[in-house]
């Protein structure tokens, strides 16, 4: 049963990018902009049918796809080619990837709330004794968390999540008590042996409120999932490059694969194995959506970098950066990422069959 777990997994992926490759399609057709070939998965052909300007084809790896326009990297003389285009139509082809894995994800997470009956936030639910910092001026059992150092806790979770983190120098706290908004700047709440042994905590203990479940809150906590989603992907960053987090503990498809294997099967049911696995699916949606965002060469967010530099570059120059400087050090960032993935799956490879 796993192996059908691991094919699942492979075609989520497939599907994610093929998605992301759409939404560059679709706007470039939408934008004038000549597209060559777009394709569904990759590697041998097995069917391609020409109509118009453009080729359709369907190949046999399903692990993503391409968007092949006119003139990405060098200006082929086409005047509809995406060099030629002014850069509003360039971001907006360039940003399109992204747009649709994020819609994807926020679809998928629609669908697994539908039908839910209430959603569950974090709420104080009492102290340790000896806490010093219960009281109006404090913290007071029923405060809804709002947030923790800067990040929006969305959901059940979320503020034990941040606080593993805090350096233990203080908490920046926002609350909702009776419906106001109480923000504790640099709470002096830090973490302590309350209990004689030896194991240090903040001291809190974390509940839940419940969120009645209704057509207008499950639109507003899908939202918040999705956005949650971002937050986590974002807090990851952060954490690696703060050293909070090591690169030994960054996973790529091969350990995603292999998560969404063991959840597959750790499920009771098949209906319980597909809602989990599609919050995974949204997941991965919502990453490469903020992954492929970031100012990094041969990624849509390293384009989309220099079309602001050429934006400067013509307000106090009156020219563009060249494109073959463009297309070069595209290629050296595809290179290195490629590199990068390709260590991160020997990684996982190791562990998985550890």
């Amino acid at each position: 049963m796993e192996i059908v777990y691991i094919l699942a997994a492979i075609l989520i992926f497939g599907l994610l990018i093929a998605v992301h490759e759409f939404g560059h399609f679709i706007t470039a057709k939408l934008c004038g902009v000549k597209v060559n070939e777009f394709s569904i998965g990759m590697g041998p052909l097995i069917l391609q049918k020409e109509k118009g300007e453009t080729v359709y084809s369907l190949r046999l790896l399903p692990i993503g796809g391409y968007c092949a326009m006119e003139g990405e990297d060098e200006d082929t003389g086409d005047s509809r080619s995406f060099v030629r285009q002014p850069l509003w139509k360039k971001f907006v082809i360039l940003v399109a990837g992204t747009v649709m894995n994020f819609l994807t994800g926020l679809v998928i997470v629609l669908v697994l709330f539908a039908g839910a009956g209430g959603f569950y936030v974090d709420q104080l639910a009492g102290f340790a004794e000896g806490f010093p910092l219960e009281g109006e001026d404090g913290l007071m059992v029923g405060d809804i968390i709002y947030k923790v150092d800067g990040y929006r806790t969305y959901l059940r979770g979320d503020t034990s999540m941040f606080l593993s983190y805090n350096d233990g120098q203080g908490v920046d706290l926002e609350v909702i008590r009776d419906g106001e908004h109480i923000v504790l700047k640099d709470f002096p709440m830090y973490r302590r042996d309350y209990d004689g042994n030896g194991q240090e905590r903040f001291g809190i203990s974390i509940g839940a409120a419940v969120v009645p479940g209704n057509f207008l809150t499950r639109l507003q906590y899908s939202w918040y999932q999705a956005l949650d989603y971002v937050q986590m992907v974002w807090f990851s960053l952060v954490q690696l490059v703060t050293g909070n987090v090591g690169v030994q503990e960054l996973g790529g498809p091969v350990m995603i694969m292999d998560t969404i294997a063991e959840v597959g099967a750790a499920s009771e049911t098949a209906a319980m194995a597909a809602q989990n696995i599609a919050s995974i699916a949204a997941l991965i949606a919502v990453n490469l959506a903020v992954m492929n965002l970031l100012p990094i060469p041969g990624l849509d967010g390293g384009r989309i970098l220099f079309l602001a530099v050429d934006a400067v570059s013509l307000l106090l120059f009156k020219r563009k950066v060249p494109e073959k400087y463009q297309a070069a050090i595209n290629m050296v960032g595809m290179l290195a990422l490629l590199g990068f993935m390709l260590l991160i799956t020997v990684k996982d490879v190791f562990q998985v069959f550890q």
